[in-house]
């Protein structure tokens, strides 16, 4: 009687695949959301607000989200959202731990700390030299956006096919 033996797929190719692929789209967002911040440089248009230049981090990475997965059709693209949410944690451990002072969010609470810090609301904190937003804002706000606008994409084309 003849032994029959199977390869068994246990999934580390496709494992392998989707991790590079996560790795790449979160790449490209935030590769979308540098490529603006030095638009945003060169240009140095004055007094653009902060809200705008959030906004901008949204519009700008899903629009590059929606044209890379109108091309390359991947599922991954719709979950870098979570590298974002993971990367505000992390400053947001960071803001909390850090010590505060005159000119640096004296006797703030940790909700205050964070709303200052991050969106300058009512006012910037001081800490972190006022750069809040492009330290932890932006870029979650632009990983989100591309998982937006792929989600947009992949979904316009489920309804067309």
């Amino acid at each position: 009687m003849p032994i029959l033996v199977t390869d068994e797929d246990d999934g580390t190719d496709k494992l392998s695949q989707q991790a590079l692929s996560f790795a790449l789209h979160t790449i490209l967002a935030v590769g979308s959301w540098l490529l603006l911040m030095l638009a945003g440089y060169a240009l140095n248009p004055a007094s653009v607000s902060q809200t705008i230049v959030l906004l901008l981090s949204i519009l700008v990475p899903m629009l590059a989200g929606n044209v890379v997965a109108r091309f390359r059709r991947d599922e991954m693209a719709t979950h870098v959202w979570l590298v974002g949410l993971i990367w505000l944690l992390i400053v947001s451990l960071w803001v909390l731990d850090m010590p505060t002072g005159p000119n640096a969010c004296y006797q703030c609470s940790a909700t205050e700390k964070l709303t200052r810090t991050f969106f300058s609301l009512p006012r910037p904190s001081g800490l972190v030299d006022d750069n809040g937003p492009f330290f932890g804002t932006w870029p979650a706000a632009a990983l989100l956006g591309y998982s937006i606008g792929a989600r947009l994409a992949l979904r316009r084309r489920r309804v067309t096919a």
